[in-house]
């Protein structure tokens, strides 16, 4: 069983379209599967067919339960189901803003999500958390209930500047809280090949971050396809399953499954 957390501080750089597609992917090779959305945004849950303004119950209230230590609420509660049996999903809603604040003061305010995922982790093959675009306590709390950390990474230069500062924070949980972690590796995504400039990105991070940490050989191509998609309520391998940007989630989900081996 695994914990995947996909993290960047920068927004736009295709975090929940990777994780709904990993997590695709991963059910095609008959592995179950739990996405977190983990974003106040919801992108996540609303790219999956849920509308969050109209839940009950999402993963804000599970994260306030454990604060509180009632049990009154529990992962399980306000766990969804998805078009796809393999894949079930823990819903999010502008109401996690407010964790940011209600972290601050908890008793071991870093573990909350950990404590969180403790009861339904043997349920699952993988989970996959998909983090907001910020490194505040939120990510710092997915990271420190993660395995392995994926980081998708637009090919830009002012992507590729801000990804030193992802990299200190997750050495810092490293040191302090989740030794076990590990940077399972950076993603090209929203690439064009046929452009000097997405060549030059991916060479410059090779040679920068190359020798430390593990660049997928997959990259993950512009397509329009990636906007139609969450608007449909699906993910890519499933809305344009033939697709050139399906085939390469399914070639990163060959890289995880033989990284995971």
């Amino acid at each position: 069983m695994s914990v995947i957390c996909i993290a960047n501080q920068k927004g736009g750089v295709g975090k929940t379209t990777t994780a709904a597609a990993l997590a695709q992917g991963l059910s095609e090779h008959r592995k179950r599967v739990l996405l977190v959305d983990w974003d106040p945004q919801a992108s996540l849950t609303v790219s999956l067919g849920y509308n969050p303004d109209g839940l009950k119950l999402t993963s804000y209230d599970v994260l306030t339960s454990v604060i509180r230590n009632n049990g009154r609420v529990a992962i399980s509660d306000v766990t969804l189901k998805t078009d796809n049996p393999g894949i079930d999903l823990v819903p999010a809603n502008i109401e996690l803003s407010q964790a940011q604040l209600d972290l601050v003061n908890a008793f071991t305010r870093e573990l909350v999500l950990k404590e969180m995922l403790q009861p339904v982790r043997r349920d699952y093959d993988y989970i996959i958390v998909d983090c907001l675009p910020s490194l505040g306590l939120l990510t710092v709390n997915a990271l420190s209930a993660a395995d392995s950390v994926l980081i998708p990474l637009q090919s830009d230069f002012l992507a590729m500047k801000g990804l030193a500062l992802l990299l200190t924070t997750i050495m810092r949980v490293q040191e302090k809280i989740n030794p076990s972690l590990e940077i399972m590796g950076i993603l090209f995504t929203m690439t064009n090949n046929r452009t000097l400039h997405s060549r030059e990105v991916i060479e410059v991070t090779k040679r920068a971050f190359g020798d430390r940490i593990r660049i997928f050989d997959t990259t993950i191509p512009t397509s329009v396809r990636f906007k139609e998609a969450p608007a449909a309520g699906m993910s890519i391998l499933t809305y344009a399953p033939k697709s050139e940007g399906a085939d390469a989630y399914r070639l990163l989900t060959e890289e995880v499954l033989h990284e995971e081996s």
